[in-house]
């Protein structure tokens, strides 16, 4: 994979060109916009989503808000999987950053001194898109948008080739998809244990007054107001 980078004339260096060359015809301005979403806006939007469709899951209050919460569970623990996975990838690879090996790049970030590929940005934002698109896919979606042009991002700054964003993107994709079934296999009784607490069980489903979740179905574990208390009551 070292290899690509030598050649300007491979399409990978080509394409990092052209995408990188948008950097050096924009106005600074724009360019310190682009280094802020690329290394933490667009991460932080995706992990907003996250924490968005957990709260409207939870004060929906379906039967399966449970597996519905474990499902957003499983992004992040995918998106930290997919990192380590990614560790012994960059370490066989051993690809140095493009703007190493080649002149005229306008480089955003300085200071990147680890292995090219995989990009951990990609690989990150791809598999938390893939998890947050198992949990719902309106909210994946939108996730899964944000996470390709985070991608075009990285190149952009002159800090990935695009093979080392596609990498991320497929690594990111492959933990997220083939890991769910067991990952759900696990989290989701864990979910199911936390919604009967009387403590915590609002994390999974929203209690409205008296245990009774947002459809009048009663939350398990909640104690039913009687009718002579009711009549105390009025």
């Amino acid at each position: 994979m070292a290899g690509l980078a030598e050649s300007g004339s491979n399409p990978d260096v080509d394409l990092l060109y052209d995408i990188n060359g948008l950097a050096k015809d924009a106005p600074g301005w724009f360019d310190r916009v682009m280094e802020y979403v690329g290394e933490y806006g667009l991460l932080l939007a995706i992990v907003l989503l996250v924490v968005w469709c957990w709260w409207t899951v939870r004060r929906r209050g379906d039967e399966d808000a449970a597996s519905s919460v474990a499902a957003l569970v499983w992004a992040p623990l995918a998106a930290g999987i997919a990192v380590l996975v990614n560790v012994p990838i960059r370490g066989f690879v051993e690809r140095p950053r493009p703007f190493l090996d080649h002149q005229g790049l306008e480089v955003l970030v300085s200071g990147k001194t680890d292995y090219s590929f995989v990009s951990d940005h990609a690989t990150i934002v791809m598999a938390m898109a893939v998890g947050l698109f198992v949990a719902n896919r309106r909210f994946g979606l939108v996730a899964l948008v944000l996470a390709v042009f985070g991608g075009f991002i990285r190149v952009y700054m002159g800090v990935h080739y695009p093979t080392d964003v596609v990498g991320g993107f497929a690594l990111g994709t492959a933990v997220a998809l083939l890991l769910s079934p067991v990952a759900m296999a696990l989290l989701t009784p864990v979910v199911r244990a936390v919604e009967r607490s009387p403590r915590v069980g609002w994390l999974v489903r929203a209690r409205g007054r008296n245990g009774v979740d947002g459809e009048g179905a009663v939350i398990p574990g909640a104690r039913r107001e009687s009718a002579s208390e009711r009549d105390l009551a009025a």
